[in-house]
């Protein structure tokens, strides 16, 4: 991470953007040996990618994160030990009973437990962190839990070789 203390204006490029596995500013804590047993299974039953994401702007005090899940595409129950502020740009989350859609977002402190599925067009959302490095820790749940969201991702994943991003709305005036 470049030394960023005296910048007060900086441009960033979303083609420049690093994955966030590539940023190297998301670290796995925790343990979740039932997940972690799961993998293989996860791997065989996807046909496609269901989600892609990519970190444009980071510095110490601040990142910004672009996701992408397609078309029901379940985030497990995890938390982050930092803050994070969401804005949904296009498509929809269902959080619980709560959907979301473009235009709606939700606030996440440290270390609260969350999870939401891609709504059926799939969503793009960014993610504001008042950091530059964070952590996830997935809360396993027992093998049976994790064999249905197998069984979900590979519904699913039948759709995304071929899905596009969910078309964002136009701002309507009042």
């Amino acid at each position: 991470m470049a030394d960023t203390k005296d910048r007060r204006f900086e441009i960033f490029r979303g083609a420049d953007a690093p994955s966030l596995d590539k940023c190297g500013c998301m670290t796995y804590e925790g343990e979740a040996p039932n997940l972690a047993a799961m993998q293989p299974r996860f791997a065989e039953a996807v046909e496609a990618r269901g989600e892609y994401n990519d970190v444009p702007y980071r510095r110490e005090n601040m990142s910004l994160a672009r996701l992408w899940f397609k078309s029901n595409f379940p985030l497990p129950l995890h938390t982050h030990d930092s803050d994070c502020l969401y804005y949904i740009v296009a498509g929809s989350v269902r959080m619980g009973t709560q959907v979301l859609e473009a235009g709606d977002g939700f606030f996440v402190g440290a270390e609260v437990p969350y999870a939401y599925t891609a709504g059926p067009e799939g969503v793009e959302i960014l993610e504001f962190r008042n950091t530059g490095s964070f952590n996830i820790k997935v809360k396993d749940k027992p093998m049976e839990a994790w064999e249905k969201t197998v069984d979900a991702m590979r519904e699913a994943s039948r759709s995304w070789a071929d899905e596009q991003p969910p078309v964002r709305k136009v701002w309507e005036k009042a």
